[in-house]
């Protein structure tokens, strides 16, 4: 077998409200998928993390690498891609791209083999797995303790066990609507706090103190994913367990983090880090650490059926008769072709969803779908 062809498609489908987090906001929402076919007839789905068209750019850099290369041999093509373009890019674009392609390799061996990806990384440790809501972005109009407080009510009532709160704007502001959310959701939901690096260390420690009472999971991204200082100045400073890692990539990013003792939580994003063939190997370097790892999931049906598949086989840690199991994060903000672009889409039931037990990633691309919203 062999790759005869390798397409990215961009899609791309404006909000009804724009919104916005700490540092930027947004009024469309796009992707890059892959798409990797071969001489047998066998394709594969991919998707790359962050900006779709530049994404497609580099993805199509990669052709000569692949083009004629085993679609199984996905170990290798990872090293190979790696390898050659580690002068321009260890992090950021490249890593993103080769994501994609690597996650649709994946794909392509499962169904060559007739089993889902987790069954070929030596699983499942689970069949399921429990969700909680991100979402709460700020909007252009009204007053987020009226509206986001609504909003998480709503999570509440569709049965997720927890939310995740966009802060990092202001301290004051931002201790006010913790508090108004914790009232809202009960003191039996978890609670998560995601800054998406809007404080600096000083801003960081005072709000995690602040807000320590209100019984919070973790405090995501409380300060720049490139300043590890102030991650250990924040872990330090506070209470709150600190998590991160959505802006970081592969193996040798990641043992950074975990050697100087950075983050209580590792969050990679399938999608970003380097694909499944990475993001299983950062999460057994985690388990060797005893960090926690719980995936950054934001993007389509593609990259939530990615993440699903890694976290049927993620280890325990610690291992114990009553293990903590990992958690989805699973997007609820305006989207209008996350599900659609599946035939069958990945829905909750009551907080929880189900891991694909298809070839692959145990999904099919609606074409249909992917040709509504496809851009040139």
């Amino acid at each position: 077998m062999k790759i005869t062809h390798v397409r990215t498609h961009v899609l791309e489908a404006p909000l009804s409200q724009p919104f916005s987090w700490s540092f930027d906001g947004t009024a469309t929402r796009s992707a890059c998928l892959v798409e990797v076919e071969t001489d047998e007839g066998v394709t594969g789905w991919g998707e790359c993390f962050g900006e779709a068209r530049l994404n497609a750019a580099v993805v199509q850099a990669f052709d000569r690498h692949l083009i004629g290369a085993d679609p199984c041999a996905s170990e290798a093509i990872w090293q190979t891609l790696y390898n050659r373009f580690r002068d321009r890019g260890q992090k950021g674009l490249v890593i993103t791209a080769l994501s994609g392609v690597d996650i649709a390799l994946w794909d392509i061996r499962g169904k060559v083999s007739a089993l889902p990806v987790h069954r070929l990384m030596g699983g499942p440790l689970r069949t399921r797995v429990q969700a909680y809501a991100t979402g709460t972005y700020r909007r252009d109009q009204g007053n987020p303790l009226d509206y986001v407080v609504e909003e998480v009510k709503e999570y509440a009532a569709q049965g997720f066990m927890g939310v995740k709160v966009k802060i990092g704007r202001d301290v004051d502001a931002d201790v006010e609507l913790i508090r108004a959310v914790r009232a809202a959701i009960g003191p039996s939901r978890k609670l998560m706090l995601d800054a998406n690096h809007g404080y600096d260390a000083i801003d960081a420690i005072a709000l995690g103190r602040r807000v320590a009472d209100q019984t919070i999971e973790w405090f995501e991204e409380p300060v720049a994913p490139e300043d590890l200082a102030s991650y250990r100045e924040v872990r330090r400073g506070q209470p709150i367990p600190v998590a991160g890692g959505e802006c970081e990539f592969t193996r040798w990013g990641f043992v950074n983090i975990l050697t100087t003792r950075s983050m209580d939580i590792l969050q990679p994003d399938t999608c970003a880090a380097g694909g499944l063939s990475e993001c299983k190997k950062i999460a057994d370097m985690a388990n060797a650490f005893g960090i926690r790892y719980l995936p950054h999931v934001w993007g389509t049906g593609v990259s939530l059926a990615a993440a699903l598949q890694l976290l049927a086989v993620l280890p325990h840690t610690p291992p114990r008769f009553t293990p903590r199991e990992p958690l989805l994060e699973f997007d609820r903000t305006e989207h209008a072709f996350r599900q659609q672009i599946l035939t069958a889409p990945l829905e909750h039931e009551g907080g929880w969803v189900q891991i694909p037990t298809g070839p692959g990633l145990g999904i099919e691309i609606n074409r249909d779908t992917l040709k509504k919203y496809s851009i040139r």
